[in-house]
């Protein structure tokens, strides 16, 4: 397949918001999964705003990823945040130069030891309005190219309208509800994996993955899987190490 034509396909895979049992959070996680694919680069994140305003983990592609990000939501620093409130992209942060450890001292140091070498912050908005940051990281201190910027805008730009629209789809969702809600969600599946995890002896990413895999194969949502395994509800086959 052409690269054309799988961009193609990614943009009509995120256009997709009408389908019936919407699940945000396995949305969220295409979208950085994705990312990583399309573009070449090592990791992805995603942090979307709550009710207070304050922005929460939603998912990552890596766990040292999301540990980094939920570190940078824990000591308020680094260039998602600043992404998040200016609307304006943050793109190709060498993290080895001396300006960026200047600016995001402790973010930097902790970016460093996560093997990170470069990173990347995108807004997700839509005109004035900015409902989070998408994330980007690469091991080696490289720069993505223009187009690849423009592609990973464009997607995270297709996502914030597929959110929105689907806010505007059930008007009697308020989208700060819609977003807590898939923020309880992400609560629940982090709890899950690492329950699944330590049942099965697979690492947090495999555990996911299955959890994933399963929700599909079953036409239940990420939710469903991560809820009926904390009830210890769930069917014999995904609790199988494979």
């Amino acid at each position: 397949m052409s690269e054309v034509a799988r961009i193609a396909k990614v943009f009509v895979e995120l256009a997709d918001t009408l389908v019936e049992n919407f699940d945000v959070v396995d949305f969220l996680q295409t979208l950085t999964d994705r990312c990583v694919e399309l573009l070449g680069t090592d990791a992805s994140g995603l942090m979307l705003s709550d009710q207070r305003g304050g922005l929460q983990v939603m998912t990552a592609t890596l766990e040292r990823a999301r540990m980094l990000e939920l570190f940078e939501l824990q000591i308020a620093e680094g260039p998602c945040l600043d992404c998040f409130t200016t609307g304006e992209p943050i793109i190709n942060v060498d993290l080895t130069r001396p300006d960026t450890s200047d600016k995001w001292p402790t973010f930097t140091r902790a970016a460093i030891e996560a093997g990170f070498g470069a990173t990347h912050a995108l807004p997700m908005r839509l005109r004035g309005q900015v409902i989070g940051a998408l994330n980007l990281f690469n091991d080696k201190p490289l720069q993505l190219s223009n187009s690849d910027l423009t592609v990973a805008q464009a997607m995270a730009d297709v996502a914030t309208i597929g959110l929105l629209h689907q806010r505007n789809t059930h008007e009697q969702t308020i989208l700060s509800e819609q977003l807590q809600s898939a923020l309880h969600s992400r609560v629940l599946i982090e709890q899950a994996k690492g329950a699944l995890a330590a049942h099965t002896k697979l690492d947090v990413n495999q555990a996911f993955h299955k959890m994933r895999a399963y929700a599909r194969g079953n036409n239940l949502t990420l939710t469903d899987v991560a809820a009926a395994i904390m009830d210890q509800t769930m069917s014999s086959d995904l609790l199988v190490t494979t």
